[in-house]
């Protein structure tokens, strides 16, 4: 039994809907078009995505490497876009019609480090040498752990590794003392240090929030706004399914992404794949517009406008809608 009806973001405070189109208009819409959608798919994250895209979009979909830049027009359009909720916030600076309308998937992160380095709690991060992307969700994660110990990015030093894939070798080198990075690349570092190894754990401190993202102008257009619901409302069936058996989204992500079955297979229990609008979605996006305002010397939004950026009628016209046929 698919648990369809679940509490909607609406239902915890009010959001404001500016730029969308009426809810009839989803009934009203001409028939179902191809629906061109970006996402990262070198992620684990985007499983579901890809599942649904796959198996139970109706007039097919198409899932090409990139993210909310391809709503604005770079590279291939997209009608939606895959990328975690820092990146929503820092595009939306520039582009504000921006519209979160689903969380996806949720993250679990840890900190990996190498306890012969020293390292026996977040406090002996000072000093350090970590592998991570500052500008990301991990970053942000780093960033909320520090601060738990009076830390900053100014107590450490970041190091970026590109590609991610060399992460675990460079701390098997020593080039870095740990690692903040999303799976399965801190599972990998995990496996690399053995017994040698101190876990960080951001649980109550830290979830990413793998979002899809849209435009105002998107979901105002009734052939979009259509085919935009019947995605979302197939992500939902997908992702009720996965939670019941994951067996087929993990083979599609790793076959996808070029990830070991293994690599895929360990890296599951840290991620949940809800397919809602957490109630805090806009209380996690007040705290992190403190931490980007202040990276890029610019005064943070208010809560009024960032509550612009997330949308709540497209799930809501979903879930009216029931699930998607097997």
């Amino acid at each position: 039994m698919i648990d369809w009806q679940r509490p909607i973001l609406a239902m915890a405070m009010p959001v404001a809907l500016a730029g969308c189109a009426p809810r009839a208009g989803v009934e009203s819409a001409a028939a179902i078009a191809p629906i061109a959608i970006s996402g990262s798919t070198a992620t684990i994250e985007i499983a579901p995505v890809l599942l649904a895209a796959r198996d139970l979009y109706p007039a097919g979909a198409v899932v090409g490497n990139g993210g909310i830049p391809n709503l604005f027009g770079t590279g291939a359009r997209a009608d939606i876009a895959t990328h975690a909720e820092t990146q929503a916030l820092r595009y939306s600076v520039a582009h504000p019609e921006i519209r979160i309308i689903l969380t996806v998937t949720e993250g679990r992160y840890r900190i990996i480090a190498r306890r012969s380095a020293g390292i026996g709690r977040i406090a002996d991060l000072k000093g350090k040498r970590i592998a991570t992307l500052a500008t990301t969700s991990a970053g942000y994660f780093l960033a909320r752990m520090l601060a738990q110990e009076g830390l900053s990015f100014a107590d450490i030093t970041p190091v970026r590794i590109s590609p991610l894939e060399g992460i675990a070798s460079a701390l098997e080198r020593r080039e870095v003392d740990a690692v903040a990075i999303w799976e399965p690349y801190g599972g990998n570092v995990a496996r690399v240090l053995g017994d040698d190894i101190a876990i960080f754990s951001g649980d109550g401190v830290y979830r990413e929030l793998f979002n899809l993202n849209s435009t105002a102008a998107n979901l105002a257009d009734p052939v979009r706004r259509r085919r935009i619901t019947e995605f979302v409302r197939a992500v939902i069936t997908t992702s009720a399914r996965i939670r019941r058996d994951s067996a087929a989204a993990q083979a599609l992500v790793a076959a996808t992404a070029g990830f070991d079955a293994t690599e895929v297979a360990a890296a599951w229990p840290t991620l949940s794949f809800p397919a809602v609008l957490p109630a805090d979605l806009l209380d996690e996006l007040v705290a992190e517009e403190q931490w980007l305002a202040t990276q890029d010397k610019r005064p943070p939004r208010s809560r009024e406008a960032l509550s612009q950026l997330i949308d709540t009628s497209i799930y809501s016209d979903a879930l009216a809608m029931g699930p998607t046929a097997p």
